[in-house]
Protein backbone atom coordinates (compact mmCIF):
# COMPACT_ATOMS: atom_id res chain seq x y z
CA UNK A 1 0.00 0.00 0.00
CA UNK A 2 1.20 3.32 -0.64
CA UNK A 3 2.20 4.88 2.38
CA UNK A 4 0.30 8.17 2.30
CA UNK A 5 -2.70 6.02 2.83
CA UNK A 6 -1.35 5.84 6.24
CA UNK A 7 -1.98 9.43 7.26
CA UNK A 8 -4.60 9.92 9.89
CA UNK A 9 -7.22 12.67 8.30
CA UNK A 10 -8.82 15.29 10.38
CA UNK A 11 -12.19 16.94 9.03
CA UNK A 12 -14.20 20.28 10.40
CA UNK A 13 -17.34 20.62 9.24
CA UNK A 14 -20.57 21.48 10.60
CA UNK A 15 -22.77 19.56 7.99
CA UNK A 16 -22.81 16.20 8.86
CA UNK A 17 -23.65 14.92 5.42
CA UNK A 18 -20.80 16.36 3.85
CA UNK A 19 -18.54 15.35 6.76
CA UNK A 20 -20.00 11.57 5.76
CA UNK A 21 -19.52 11.94 2.03
CA UNK A 22 -15.59 13.01 2.30
CA UNK A 23 -15.36 10.52 4.57
CA UNK A 24 -16.59 8.23 2.13
CA UNK A 25 -14.54 9.22 -0.78
CA UNK A 26 -11.70 9.32 1.08
CA UNK A 27 -12.04 5.57 2.10
CA UNK A 28 -12.89 4.51 -1.10
CA UNK A 29 -9.61 6.14 -2.39
CA UNK A 30 -7.60 4.00 0.38
CA UNK A 31 -7.49 6.45 3.36
CA UNK A 32 -8.71 4.51 6.54
CA UNK A 33 -7.94 6.73 9.67
CA UNK A 34 -10.10 9.36 9.24
CA UNK A 35 -11.41 11.52 12.01
CA UNK A 36 -14.05 14.19 11.98
CA UNK A 37 -15.31 16.66 14.30
CA UNK A 38 -18.41 19.61 13.61
CA UNK A 39 -17.26 22.47 15.42
CA UNK A 40 -14.09 24.63 16.80
CA UNK A 41 -13.71 22.89 20.09
CA UNK A 42 -14.15 19.12 18.69
CA UNK A 43 -11.72 20.12 16.52
CA UNK A 44 -9.48 21.17 18.78
CA UNK A 45 -9.84 18.61 21.54
CA UNK A 46 -8.95 16.15 18.07
CA UNK A 47 -6.46 17.51 17.26
CA UNK A 48 -4.47 17.80 20.40
CA UNK A 49 -4.97 14.14 21.31
CA UNK A 50 -4.95 12.40 17.81
CA UNK A 51 -2.39 14.15 16.49
CA UNK A 52 -3.61 13.94 12.33
CA UNK A 53 -1.52 14.26 9.76
CA UNK A 54 -4.01 16.12 7.32
CA UNK A 55 -6.69 18.09 8.02
CA UNK A 56 -9.40 19.46 5.78
CA UNK A 57 -11.67 22.44 7.30
CA UNK A 58 -14.58 24.11 6.67
CA UNK A 59 -14.40 28.54 7.11
CA UNK A 60 -17.73 28.63 8.80
CA UNK A 61 -17.76 26.63 11.74
CA UNK A 62 -21.45 27.35 14.26
CA UNK A 63 -18.58 28.71 16.87
CA UNK A 64 -15.77 30.40 15.17
CA UNK A 65 -14.25 30.06 11.95
CA UNK A 66 -11.60 28.14 10.35
CA UNK A 67 -8.96 30.85 9.42
CA UNK A 68 -8.68 31.41 13.38
CA UNK A 69 -8.62 28.05 13.56
CA UNK A 70 -5.67 27.51 11.61
CA UNK A 71 -3.90 30.34 13.26
CA UNK A 72 -3.96 27.66 15.99
CA UNK A 73 -2.95 24.47 14.58
CA UNK A 74 -0.09 26.53 12.88
CA UNK A 75 0.85 27.71 16.06
CA UNK A 76 1.41 24.03 17.55
CA UNK A 77 2.21 21.67 14.38
CA UNK A 78 3.62 22.50 10.76
CA UNK A 79 0.59 20.00 9.60
CA UNK A 80 -0.57 20.21 6.33
CA UNK A 81 -4.33 22.38 6.35
CA UNK A 82 -6.67 21.98 2.90
CA UNK A 83 -9.85 24.58 3.07
CA UNK A 84 -13.00 23.02 1.42
CA UNK A 85 -15.45 25.98 1.97
CA UNK A 86 -18.37 27.38 0.32
CA UNK A 87 -16.97 30.68 0.43
CA UNK A 88 -15.53 31.28 -3.06
CA UNK A 89 -14.46 35.32 -2.85
CA UNK A 90 -10.88 35.55 -4.04
CA UNK A 91 -10.21 37.35 -0.78
CA UNK A 92 -11.46 34.38 1.41
CA UNK A 93 -9.39 31.92 -0.80
CA UNK A 94 -6.43 34.38 -0.91
CA UNK A 95 -6.60 35.05 3.33
CA UNK A 96 -6.55 30.94 3.68
CA UNK A 97 -3.49 30.83 1.85
CA UNK A 98 -1.55 33.65 2.99
CA UNK A 99 -2.75 31.88 6.94
CA UNK A 100 -0.50 29.11 4.98
CA UNK A 101 -3.26 26.77 3.91
CA UNK A 102 -1.82 24.11 1.50
CA UNK A 103 -5.07 24.41 -0.66
CA UNK A 104 -8.47 25.96 -1.30
CA UNK A 105 -11.22 24.13 -2.82
CA UNK A 106 -14.48 25.01 -3.50
CA UNK A 107 -18.09 23.45 -2.76
CA UNK A 108 -19.30 21.66 -4.64
CA UNK A 109 -16.08 19.76 -5.67
CA UNK A 110 -15.64 17.06 -7.88
CA UNK A 111 -14.83 14.29 -5.68
CA UNK A 112 -11.56 13.14 -7.80
CA UNK A 113 -10.41 16.92 -7.58
CA UNK A 114 -10.76 16.57 -3.64
CA UNK A 115 -8.28 13.03 -3.63
CA UNK A 116 -5.85 14.00 -6.27
CA UNK A 117 -5.04 17.39 -4.75
CA UNK A 118 -5.25 15.98 -0.82
CA UNK A 119 -2.53 13.57 -2.17
CA UNK A 120 -0.42 16.09 -3.52
CA UNK A 121 -1.01 18.48 -0.65
CA UNK A 122 0.31 15.33 1.68
CA UNK A 123 3.42 13.72 -0.88
CA UNK A 124 4.84 17.40 -0.54
CA UNK A 125 4.94 17.76 3.14
CA UNK A 126 5.92 14.09 4.11
CA UNK A 127 7.19 12.04 1.57
CA UNK A 128 9.01 14.27 -1.39
CA UNK A 129 12.48 13.17 0.87
CA UNK A 130 11.63 9.82 1.86
CA UNK A 131 10.69 8.93 -2.24
CA UNK A 132 13.70 9.72 -3.71
CA UNK A 133 15.84 7.97 -1.32
CA UNK A 134 17.19 3.54 -1.43
CA UNK A 135 16.69 1.48 1.28
CA UNK A 136 16.96 3.39 4.90
CA UNK A 137 17.21 2.29 8.34
CA UNK A 138 13.98 1.17 10.90
CA UNK A 139 15.35 1.40 14.54
CA UNK A 140 14.15 1.68 17.80
CA UNK A 141 14.13 4.08 20.77
CA UNK A 142 12.35 2.21 23.71
CA UNK A 143 9.09 0.84 22.67
CA UNK A 144 8.62 3.33 19.50
CA UNK A 145 9.87 2.33 16.49
CA UNK A 146 10.77 4.44 13.28
CA UNK A 147 10.84 3.93 10.02
CA UNK A 148 12.88 6.09 7.92
CA UNK A 149 11.71 4.23 4.37
CA UNK A 150 7.85 5.15 5.29
CA UNK A 151 8.80 8.31 7.54
CA UNK A 152 6.76 6.30 10.14
CA UNK A 153 6.65 6.86 13.83
CA UNK A 154 5.00 3.56 15.76
CA UNK A 155 4.16 4.14 19.51
CA UNK A 156 2.18 2.03 21.42
CA UNK A 157 -0.62 3.34 20.77
CA UNK A 158 -0.42 5.31 17.12
CA UNK A 159 1.61 5.90 14.11
CA UNK A 160 2.38 8.97 13.18
CA UNK A 161 3.85 10.40 10.30
CA UNK A 162 7.09 12.25 9.71
CA UNK A 163 7.28 15.40 7.91
CA UNK A 164 9.77 16.03 5.61
CA UNK A 165 11.77 18.61 7.18
CA UNK A 166 11.50 16.30 10.80
CA UNK A 167 13.10 13.22 8.53
CA UNK A 168 15.34 15.16 7.16
CA UNK A 169 16.73 16.24 10.93
CA UNK A 170 16.13 12.46 12.18
CA UNK A 171 18.19 10.84 9.36
CA UNK A 172 21.04 13.50 10.00
CA UNK A 173 20.93 12.54 13.95
CA UNK A 174 20.69 9.05 13.51
CA UNK A 175 23.39 8.63 11.03
CA UNK A 176 25.20 10.41 13.67
CA UNK A 177 23.82 8.59 16.57
CA UNK A 178 25.60 8.85 19.70
CA UNK A 179 27.54 12.18 18.70
CA UNK A 180 26.76 15.84 18.83
CA UNK A 181 25.53 17.34 15.59
CA UNK A 182 26.15 21.14 15.36
CA UNK A 183 22.60 23.48 14.88
CA UNK A 184 24.53 24.18 11.59
CA UNK A 185 25.08 20.96 10.34
CA UNK A 186 21.08 20.18 11.28
CA UNK A 187 19.42 23.84 9.35
CA UNK A 188 21.76 22.65 6.23
CA UNK A 189 20.25 18.95 6.16
CA UNK A 190 16.75 20.47 6.68
CA UNK A 191 17.22 23.91 4.36
CA UNK A 192 20.03 23.59 2.76
CA UNK A 193 23.24 25.84 2.75
CA UNK A 194 20.95 28.99 2.93
CA UNK A 195 21.03 28.73 7.18
CA UNK A 196 20.02 32.63 7.87
CA UNK A 197 17.00 32.92 10.34
CA UNK A 198 16.22 29.35 11.22
CA UNK A 199 17.80 28.95 14.40
CA UNK A 200 14.83 29.85 15.79
CA UNK A 201 12.95 26.91 13.16
CA UNK A 202 14.86 24.29 14.29
CA UNK A 203 14.06 24.86 17.76
CA UNK A 204 10.25 24.44 16.97
CA UNK A 205 11.21 21.82 14.59
CA UNK A 206 12.62 19.68 17.07
CA UNK A 207 10.78 20.30 19.92
CA UNK A 208 7.62 18.59 17.53
CA UNK A 209 9.80 16.18 16.63
CA UNK A 210 10.12 15.32 20.44
CA UNK A 211 6.39 14.95 20.44
CA UNK A 212 6.70 12.01 18.24
CA UNK A 213 9.76 10.27 18.91
CA UNK A 214 10.21 10.86 22.99
CA UNK A 215 7.68 9.24 25.82
CA UNK A 216 7.81 12.49 28.20
CA UNK A 217 8.70 15.16 25.61
CA UNK A 218 9.38 17.51 28.09
CA UNK A 219 12.10 15.39 29.38
CA UNK A 220 13.73 13.98 26.89
CA UNK A 221 15.41 10.53 26.97
CA UNK A 222 16.74 10.36 23.06
CA UNK A 223 16.77 13.06 21.23
CA UNK A 224 19.24 15.26 23.99
CA UNK A 225 20.12 18.97 23.49
CA UNK A 226 23.79 19.78 24.24
CA UNK A 227 24.06 23.37 25.37
CA UNK A 228 26.06 25.85 23.20
CA UNK A 229 26.94 22.49 20.72
CA UNK A 230 23.88 21.16 19.63
CA UNK A 231 21.53 18.26 19.50
CA UNK A 232 22.57 13.77 20.53
CA UNK A 233 20.50 11.31 19.56
CA UNK A 234 21.41 8.04 22.07
CA UNK A 235 19.49 4.88 22.79
CA UNK A 236 18.92 4.04 18.55
CA UNK A 237 18.52 0.50 18.50
CA UNK A 238 19.19 -0.76 14.39
CA UNK A 239 16.57 -3.93 13.58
Amino acid sequence: MDDIFACKLLIIDDEPELRRMVTEILRREGFMRIISAADCKEARRLFASEKPDGVILDVSLPDGDGFSLMREFRAASAVPVLFLSARDEDENRLLGLGLGADDYITKPFLPRELTLRLRAVLSRAYFPVVLKQNKKPVFRLGETEIDLNSGSVTTKKDQLMLTAKEFALLEKLYENRGNIVTGDSLCRAAWGNDLYGYENTLMVHIRRLREKIEPEPSSPRYLLTVRGLGYKLTGAEGK
